[in-house]
């Protein structure tokens, strides 16, 4: 394969942010590795895993490139991953269920998101992570759900320690953010080619695009 060859459909970024401490890079090692790294290294800036995964849309299999994004939840480092907030077209935003504070922050991480992504009602989803430890549980799953309904955003609880529904988190979250993609395809007046439009093209915002195979461009996202 030549340096400039693509062998995939879509680029797609998503953003794990949340406190210090809640697993954001033991999730993200669990998903794409599969193992649960029991020395916990606090992340310093931005760093990023990635995985090929295969999404289908009606009877149709898109190659997916995801890049998986990991945020420094400390508070020093906040005017750097806002920075990413924007490329970001998902946000995985963790909180640990045996940490009350971390919920609390939730609503300041939603703050940031509403602030910095690149529309107001972007794709969320909240994990409650740490749910192997049941039994020192300090957030209810009632009131976590509570939390997320207050946001209309999907809440699911997970373990990078044992894998639970990792997976689902992130699947859950390629779902939303390529429907989404979809929905711009089909309002789009453009030609298309290949079955995409080749550039949305958004009469207020620049436009977004998203580099597909054999260098064409496919929709990345919505200007809100």
């Amino acid at each position: 394969m030549t340096a400039t060859a693509i062998d995939y459909d879509y680029l797609i970024k998503f953003l794990t942010i949340g406190d210090s401490g809640v697993g954001k890079t033991s999730f993200l090692y669990q998903y794409t590795d599969g193992v649960f790294h029991t020395k916990f290294i606090s992340t310093v800036g931005i760093d990023f895993r990635e995985k090929r995964v295969l999404y289908n849309s009606n009877g149709i299999n898109h190659r997916i490139h995801l890049q998986l994004w990991d945020t420094a939840g400390q508070e020093r480092f906040r005017s750097l991953t806002t920075a990413f907030y924007r490329d970001s077209m998902g946000f995985i935003l963790i909180f640990d269920i045996t940490n009350e504070q971390s919920f609390l922050d939730v609503q300041s991480w939603m703050e940031q998101l509403k602030q910095h992504a690149y529309c107001e009602d972007p794709d969320i989803v909240l994990c409650g992570n740490k749910a192997d430890l049941d039994h020192k549980r300090v957030i209810s799953e009632t009131r976590a759900q509570c939390l997320a309904d207050k946001y209309q955003i999907d809440y699911i609880e997970t373990s990078a320690f044992t894998g639970h529904n990792v997976a689902a988190a992130v699947e859950l979250l390629l779902e939303k953010v390529m429907k989404r993609i979809e929905t711009i395809v089909l309002s789009s007046t453009i030609q298309a080619r290949r079955g995409v439009p080749k550039l949305f093209v958004d009469t207020k915002n620049p436009p977004v695009k998203l580099e597909g195979a054999n260098g064409t461009e496919k929709p990345s996202g919505c200007r809100c």
